[in-house]
């Protein structure tokens, strides 16, 4: 058989057929973030107090002011509690004034909100008090989706085809993502989500494969760059969208539609040449071959092609294949944990953009923005630097920026913010090189099982971010201490890759063990 690498310099590596494969694969890539970061802002809290209209029947004519002094008791601080109110009682108005009330109960008859900056699912299903949790229920089971959906089409990508695992997941987006704007209530609208994680996953852990085994060695870390750019443009894109619309049910629907487009387009993107030659199926191999070359105005020796029409395969691997050899094992292990611990410390982070003590859209915008300078960055230094030195590097740096942030008072809200940029920076940077290392390590038999388990292994991270900032509760420093720890364990651990910067792509194990040397 001839190389692929070979079949690629033929027909061009990095010419207009890429360039539009790419284009195609990357553009949802904006859209995907809308559906994850929507939930800072459907999601988003007010100041909110127990309806105590009960007072009104008694005195209709009291103001705002009035019934809360009569009805609400305070903090410590002077404010009103959010998630308790005066027991009512059966008295006159001039009583309750001279006199108070002074037993209290939970809030009975719902809540008002003070001065709501968004008009979110909080308000609409009244997700406070004693069903404050159910908002931290909505990102776990969104994260929990993401990873079913690694889980579920990373493997099924090696049945199916990378093609298949790439439109399916967009058509269940569209659906789903639409439906979420529907939800007449709060257990269809995380049901919804669910399903939307799961197709958020499912095309996440597939697109960028598909792109990569198509280009060469030069240019094979653009996929997993340049996705990762129109996500943090999608960031900044949610926040300017949550800005100027303040209902989270036309969010909905403005950040699904794009999709439309997708959906129709992505019936043309062509299935992976180099996965069709790891299946035996040369003929289909060879038609995309030659379309690729007719789209680059470049043509294929014929002696390139009689070697791709003899080929015959056997190598169909599963995510078992990963633990079966000593080499694959070690290289699993080390990267399943470093894509663990940037997720888990990303995602901490970007849930927590609430919390920093500046305004929340601004926050937002700002996280977003960072992530574009990181991977501009990350596709030149990769080809500078290497794969190894940039994951050791900003997983460490990442892990001791979070201690820092652990060290400053939280009410310094600038230099908190500012730390937690910063660290975002780091992190996405490590994230897109992890991303790009599990593409290159792995053989074309497994690829896509040892993709798709990382994507599990990082969804996982997504899935106890939310969980891991409860623990702000105890200290708020918990949280990003343990995140600083995951990050330097995984920097650590690094050491231990290979080099794979410039190298052809493995097809079978036996490649992984040249390149380790």
């Amino acid at each position: 058989m001839a190389d692929f690498g070979e079949i690629l310099i033929a027909i061009g590596d990095y010419g207009l057929f890429q360039k539009l494969l790419l284009f195609g694969l990357c553009f949802p890539n904006l859209i995907l973030p809308f559906h994850l970061y929507s939930l800072i802002f459907t999601d988003a809290n007010d100041i909110h107090y127990c309806n105590t209209d009960w007072i009104l029947k008694v005195s209709p004519n009291l103001t705002g002011e009035q019934q809360l002094n009569l009805t609400v008791p305070r903090e410590q601080d002077g404010s009103f509690k959010s998630c308790e109110m005066f027991t009512p009682v059966d008295w006159d108005i001039e009583s309750i004034m001279d006199y108070g009330i002074n037993t209290t109960t939970s809030c009975q008859d719902g809540w008002v909100y003070e001065n709501p900056k968004f008009k979110s699912t909080v308000l609409e299903f009244n997700l406070v008090c004693r069903n404050a949790y159910l908002r931290i229920v909505a990102q776990f089971l969104f994260m929990v989706g993401i990873m079913v959906g690694a889980f579920i089409f990373g493997p099924l990508s090696e049945r199916l085809g990378r093609r298949r695992a790439t439109q399916i997941p967009l058509v269940l987006m569209l659906i789903f993502g639409l439906g979420t704007g529907l939800a007449p209530n709060y257990y269809v609208y995380i049901t919804t989500q669910f399903v939307v994680g799961i197709s958020f996953g499912g095309f996440r852990v597939n697109c960028v494969l598909l792109a990569t085994e198509w280009i060469g060695v030069s240019k094979r870390s653009y996929p997993s760059s340049i996705s990762k750019i129109c996500n943090a443009v999608g960031q900044c894109l949610i926040a300017v969208i949550a800005f100027c619309i303040r209902d989270w049910r036309i969010v909905q629907y403005v950040i699904t539609s794009p999709l439309v487009v997708v959906v129709i387009y992505i019936w043309l993107i062509p299935e992976s040449a180099r996965w069709l030659l790891s299946r035996g199926r040369n003929e289909e191999a060879k038609k995309f071959i030659l379309k690729a070359a007719a789209i680059n105005k470049s043509t294929v020796p014929s002696e390139i092609l009689n070697k791709i029409t003899v080929h015959k395969s056997t190598d169909n691997g599963t995510i078992w294949d990963l633990f079966k050899s000593p080499l694959l094992r070690k290289y699993t292990l080390i990267l399943n944990f470093s894509w663990f611990a940037t997720n888990i410390a990303l995602y901490s982070l970007s849930f927590n953009v609430g919390n920093f003590g500046l305004n929340i859209f601004l926050t937002q915008l700002l996280f977003g923005l960072v992530e574009i300078p990181a991977n501009f960055i990350c596709i030149w230094l990769l080809e500078i630097w290497g794969r190894r030195i940039s994951q050791i590097s900003t997983l460490v740096v990442g892990g001791v920026i979070c201690f820092l942030i652990s060290a400053v008072p939280q009410d310094n809200a600038i230099i908190v913010t500012s730390f937690a940029i910063f660290g975002k920076f780091c992190i996405t940077w490590a994230g897109t090189v992890c991303n790009v290392f599990i593409q290159e390590v792995f053989p074309t038999s497994v690829r896509q099982s040892a993709n798709g388990l990382g994507a599990m292994s990082a969804r996982m991270g997504g899935i106890l971010a939310p969980l891991v900032n409860l623990l702000k509760m105890v200290h708020w420093a918990i949280p990003t201490s343990i995140n600083g720890t995951f990050l330097l364990v995984g920097g650590c651990l690094s050491f231990m890759l290979p080099e794979t910067m410039r190298t052809e792509l493995p097809d079978h194990t036996d490649d992984v063990s040249v390149n380790e040397k």
